[in-house]
């Protein structure tokens, strides 16, 4: 397990968050940021979120490494290239769907994966989404319609699972 900390975005995360947006290894994942990274979107994203769920900058060691967000019931999170492949971003995740179901009602959480995005769907797979549906999508960083793969998770299925401590 990971040292992490969850904490509100500020605008003072917008050089991490621009620096990791600025890998095409990143935005190319993302469905709705720009390519090239464009640091007036990214200042738009630098702030506490207002609205219906939470976004939470990601910290190791006091760094921001990246962010995870569950809004308006939908999974999303970015990491940096350098922390990828660590285990954080299921670690991240699994403590933002624990607090999606603490904190709400819904009956489930969603999420979508680029076709491609196969270690973000194993992520989803570890903590019990579902594969519910495919179709195409325009992905903004790509600019084309991309395959999307939607998965769900049920606050059932959530319940019925082993969480190691978040």
């Amino acid at each position: 397990m990971h040292d992490l900390t969850y904490r509100a975005v500020h605008p003072t995360d917008f050089d991490a968050l621009h620096a990791i947006v600025s890998h095409w290894s990143v935005t190319r994942q993302l469905g709705r940021w720009p390519w090239p990274a464009n640091a007036d979107f990214t200042a738009s994203r630098c702030k506490p979120y207002v609205g219906d769920g939470f976004v939470w900058a990601v910290c190791l060691n006091g760094s921001y490494i990246g962010s995870m967000a569950v809004t308006r019931g939908e999974l999303g999170y970015m990491f940096a290239p350098s922390v990828q492949g660590q285990g954080i971003a299921t670690q991240a995740a699994r403590a933002a769907v624990a607090h999606a179901f603490a904190t709400t009602d819904r009956a489930q959480i969603k999420a979508s994966t680029w076709h491609d995005n196969r270690a973000s769907a194993r992520v989803l797979q570890k903590l019990g989404f579902s594969h519910v549906a495919t179709h195409y999508e325009h992905a903004a960083a790509r600019r084309i319609p991309t395959l999307v793969l939607q998965h769900h998770l049920s606050r059932t299925a959530w319940d019925s699972l082993s969480h190691p401590a978040q």
